[in-house]
C-alpha cells in the first residue's frame, strides 16, 4: 500500500474522534463503555487457572477487558487517551505496509477475553475492521457463566454469585439446580434463608445440622417446591428481567404477611407462592422491577 505516514496517523484521530462519539452515545444509552479489569474480574470472581490453550483465532467483539490497559482504550478498543498515539500509530503502519506481526496474549474467562499483551494491535485491528485475531490463549476458570455483555453490575452480581456457590456448594451438591438473582444482596438473603432453615432443622431434630444437610435440605423442600410454583404459572413471562430465584426471594418475603392473617398462620412457602400469584393474576401491586 502506498498510503503516506501523514495518512496513516489520520487515522488514530479519526479513531479518537469515534471513541469521543461512543462515550456520549453509552452516556445517553446508559450502557458501559469501559474496558473490564481483569484483576477486578479475577478478584471477584475467584478464577482458576490459568491453563494454557496455545495458539487460536479469537473474536474481537469477545474481547472485553485488559489486564493493565482498560483506561487507555473503551470497550470497541479505540483509543481514549493521547499517550497511546506513538503506538498506535506504528501498529497502524505496520498494518498498512502488511507486515507481519506476532500473536497477542490473551486470558480467557467464560466467552470472553482479556489482553495481556497486544492492546494496541488490538484497536489497530479492530478500527481496521478485521473481525478475528490470532491470539496465545490462557483460559481462567470461572464457577459462573461469563457473556460479552458483560458489565460492572453484572460483575457484582456474579461475584455474590460466586461467593454464595463456595459457601454453599450448591452447584456440587445439586448439579441440576438454577440458583440465579439479578438483584444486587439476594445471595446474602439466600445465605440468611439456608441459615434460619438449618437453626429450626436443628431444633427439630435436636442434633447439630452440617451445613451440606442444611443446603440440601432448604433447595429440596423449600427452595426448588417454590420454584416449581413460580415456573408452572408463567408469571415469568411477565417479569423478562427477573429470575424464578428473584420471585422465589419476593415469596419468601410474601410469606411473612400471609402469616400475619387471622387463619393462616401455618402458611408453608407453597401457600404463599399460590397466594403470591393469585394477587398477580387479579392485578394487586407486585414488587417494582
Amino acid at each position: 500500500m502506498n498510503t503516506p505516514d501523514w495518512g496513516m496517523d489520520a487515522d488514530f484521530q479519526l479513531a479518537r474522534a469515534k471513541a469521543f462519539f461512543h462515550h456520549v452515545l453509552s452516556v445517553v444509552l446508559r450502557q458501559p463503555r469501559e474496558l473490564l479489569s481483569y484483576e477486578q474480574v479475577r478478584e471477584k470472581l475467584h478464577l482458576g487457572g490459568p491453563i494454557h490453550r496455545g495458539l487460536q483465532t479469537v473474536g474481537i467483539d469477545r474481547i472485553i477487558g485488559s489486564v493493565d490497559r482498560y483506561r487507555d482504550f473503551d470497550r470497541l478498543f479505540l483509543p481514549t487517551q493521547t499517550h497511546t498515539e506513538q503506538r498506535w500509530n506504528r501498529i497502524n503502519r505496520a498494518w498498512y505496509r502488511e507486515i507481519s506481526l506476532p500473536p497477542v496474549l490473551l486470558y480467557k474467562v467464560g466467552e470472553v477475553y482479556f489482553v495481556i499483551d497486544g492492546n494496541h494491535r488490538v484497536s489497530v485491528a479492530r478500527a481496521r475492521g478485521q473481525e478475528f485475531i490470532e491470539a496465545e490463549v490462557r483460559e481462567c476458570v470461572a464457577r459462573v457463566p461469563v457473556t460479552a455483555d458483560l458489565g460492572p453490575d453484572d460483575l457484582e452480581r456474579l461475584g455474590e454469585r460466586v461467593d454464595f456457590l463456595e459457601r454453599t456448594r450448591i452447584d456440587q451438591l445439586r448439579p441440576a439446580a438454577r440458583i440465579e438473582s439479578t438483584v444486587l444482596g439476594g445471595y446474602d438473603r439466600l445465605l440468611e434463608h439456608i441459615a434460619v432453615h438449618r437453626y429450626f432443622m436443628g431444633i427439630d431434630q435436636r442434633r447439630e445440622i452440617p451445613e451440606a444437610e442444611a443446603v440440601v435440605h432448604w433447595h429440596d423442600t423449600l427452595f426448588h417446591p417454590v420454584v416449581q410454583v413460580i415456573e408452572r404459572s408463567g408469571i415469568l413471562e411477565e417479569f423478562p428481567l427477573r429470575t424464578a430465584t428473584d420471585l422465589y426471594l419476593w415469596v419468601m418475603d410474601h410469606l411473612h404477611f400471609l402469616r400475619e392473617r387471622p387463619g393462616r398462620e401455618q402458611a408453608d412457602p407453597a401457600d404463599a407462592a399460590r397466594d403470591f400469584l393469585q394477587d398477580w393474576s387479579t392485578g394487586s401491586e407486585m414488587p417494582d422491577e
